[in-house]
C-alpha cells in the first residue's frame, strides 16, 4: 500500500470522501489524515527493534579516542543495537555504552587494557583505549527512517507513491484511531483493536527462537544417521 492508498482505506472506514491525491491537496482534512500519518509512522517505528529497519555499516579505526559523527558512521541511526559493536581485525567486542561516570573512571586511570569501550558523546563515537588505527569495526542499528519511494528512504512521506518498510495495515488502523482522537470522537476501540495488531507483530517479527534452558538446541551430537527405506536382513 502507498500513503495515498492507506488515506484513502482509512478515509472510507471513517465515512469519509477519498482523497484522489494527498500531497500538495489544500483540503484541510486531507492534509490532517497526511501529518497523522506521519506521526504514526514515526510513532511506530519507535515501538520496537524491528527487523525491516535494521541495517549494518561498519568504520576503519582512527588512532584517537575521536572516531567521527555517529551521523556519518550510520546514517539515519535511531539507536544502536546492544551488544553487535565488534572489531573483526581483532575478533573482540566493543564494550559500551560506557556512562559518563564510567567513562570518566575509565580516562582517570588510563590503563590500556586489551578491551575497547564506547560511548557516544555530543554526536560523536569515542573509543577508550585509543585504537589502533586501521582496524575494521562493524555493528548492526535501528534505522529511523520507515517510508521509501524505492530508492532512498524518509522517516516522512514525501510522495502520494511513497510505501512504508512497516506494516501497512498496522498504519492504516493507527491512522484511524489518530483521526477519531483529534477530532473529539470515541477512539479507544479502534485503539485497543490497534495495540493488539502491533503486539502481535512485535512478537513475531523477525521470528522467534524456542526457548531452551540447557541451550542444547544447536549442539551437533556424533551418531549415525539411518535414512528411511527397505533394509535386508
Amino acid at each position: 500500500m502507498t500513503c495515498l492508498s492507506i488515506i484513502q482505506t482509512a478515509s472510507a472506514r471513517l465515512g469519509l470522501i477519498k482523497p484522489t491525491f494527498a500531497f500538495n491537496s489544500q483540503d484541510l482534512q486531507v492534509m490532517q489524515l497526511l501529518e497523522l500519518l506521519n506521526e504514526e509512522g514515526q510513532e511506530l517505528a519507535n515501538r520496537t527493534n524491528w527487523t525491516a529497519l535494521n541495517a549494518q555499516t561498519s568504520f576503519v579505526t582512527l588512532a584517537t579516542e575521536d572516531q567521527g559523527a555517529i551521523a556519518t558512521i550510520a546514517p539515519n541511526l535511531s539507536f544502536i543495537i546492544n551488544d553487535t559493536i565488534w572489531n573483526r581485525s581483532l575478533r573482540r567486542p566493543v564494550f559500551g555504552p560506557r556512562t559518563p561516570q564510567e567513562w570518566q573512571q575509565q580516562e582517570a586511570f588510563a590503563i590500556n587494557g586489551p578491551w575497547s569501550n564506547f560511548r557516544i558523546q555530543q554526536g560523536r563515537l569515542r573509543m577508550f583505549p585509543v585504537p589502533v588505527a586501521g582496524q575494521n569495526c562493524f555493528f548492526e542499528y535501528a534505522s529511523k527512517n520507515w517510508a521509501t519511494n524505492g530508492t532512498t528512504t524518509s522517516n516522512v512521506w514525501t510522495a502520494d507513491t511513497d510505501t512504508s518498510l512497516l506494516d501497512e495495515q498496522i498504519m492504516t488502523l493507527g491512522l484511524i484511531w489518530r483521526f477519531r482522537s483529534s477530532k473529539g470522537l470515541p477512539y479507544a476501540e479502534d485503539q485497543d483493536k490497534y495495540e493488539r495488531r502491533v503486539m502481535n507483530a512485535i512478537n513475531r517479527d523477525g521470528s522467534k527462537d524456542a526457548i531452551n534452558l540447557d541451550n542444547a538446541k544447536y549442539d551437533i551430537f556424533p551418531g549415525v544417521v539411518v535414512p528411511s527405506g527397505s533394509w535386508g536382513t
